[in-house]
């Protein structure tokens, strides 16, 4: 294989310790050959040897997906990386749903999310607390204004594949 890591809008090749998409071209197969296959996965490759001695190519983890990823004011979201806040926010469940509008000219993100059992109460102020505890964490984050919506637990459908993390209700 011959990976390389590409541009997920442009297509076009980035240079080693670029974050990018993931692509792979085989180069041993003659029946049917595969040509710059898209992963989809969000890395970056560093041709620098291991410590270890080896010599090969190595990837980073995977920090996203490119077919997920949303572009708000200019700046790329990735559910990953909201979910990577919720994990560290004690009284939430990690199910969530983004939701992306359009109000004027501008994008407008709101993250639902399910709270816990525990906190499924008629505690406002506390609720309020961990809304706006939230949103900071995200705006730290990722540099994006977020409205964040507390929902009741099971209030966000379950799928049994991949689950929607995303809807984009933008009209262009």
């Amino acid at each position: 294989f011959i990976p390389e890591i590409v541009d997920p809008a442009t297509l076009e090749p980035l240079p080693y310790g670029s974050v990018g998409e993931l692509v792979f071209t085989t180069i041993t197969k003659e029946a049917f050959p595969v040509v710059r296959y898209r992963t989809r996965d969000i890395c970056s490759l560093n041709p620098e040897p291991c410590i270890c001695g080896r010599t090969h190519l190595r990837m980073s983890r995977v920090t996203g997906r490119s077919d997920d990823m949303l572009i708000i004011r200019g700046v790329n979201v990735f559910p990953s990386q909201i979910e990577s806040v919720l994990i560290d926010t004690e009284g939430v469940t990690p199910h969530y749903q983004l939701v992306v509008d359009r109000e004027g000219a501008l994008d407008v993100l709101t993250v639902k999310v399910e709270i816990g059992e525990k906190l499924f109460s008629d505690e406002v102020k506390k609720l309020q607390a961990i809304e706006k505890r939230i949103s900071k964490n995200i705006k730290e984050l990722l540099g994006v204004t977020a409205k964040v919506r507390l929902v009741e637990p099971k209030a966000i459908a379950r799928s049994e594949g991949k689950a929607q993390r995303a809807i984009d209700n933008r009209k262009i």
